[in-house]
């Protein structure tokens, strides 16, 4: 899967508009001096204002990830622009697909 790096400085939101907090166990691989995200790394979201019928509130409250390039950090598959990020409500459902709203641009995979 080709395609731009994520890093712990890309721009990530829930689909309801809340902010992924980035941080990662990769200490391998940076890019333009910045980690890169990889796989494993499960991301909390903080401000997602989604509303079950009911109402219901129901924050998205994490992102986990699949899809992550054949290449590696520290035996982890790094994420990148195709990658897909699951939000994840408290209750475990999903809730819909992360936005990737800004990546490094430096670093690219082919």
């Amino acid at each position: 899967m080709p395609g731009a790096i994520l890093t712990i400085a890309s721009t990530i939101l829930c689909m309801h508009g809340g902010s992924v907090i980035l941080s990662t166990s990769n200490s391998k691989l940076l890019i333009d001096g910045v980690p890169a995200l990889v796989e494993s790394d499960v991301h909390p979201v903080a401000g997602c204002p989604f509303t079950l019928p009911g109402p219901k509130y129901s924050p998205c409250v994490r992102v986990e990830w699949t899809g992550g390039a054949q290449a590696s950090a520290g035996g982890q598959k790094i994420l990148v622009i195709s990658s897909i990020g699951k939000c994840i409500s408290a209750e475990g459902a999903t809730q819909g697909v992360a936005i990737i709203a800004n990546t490094q641009m430096k670093a690219t995979l082919l």
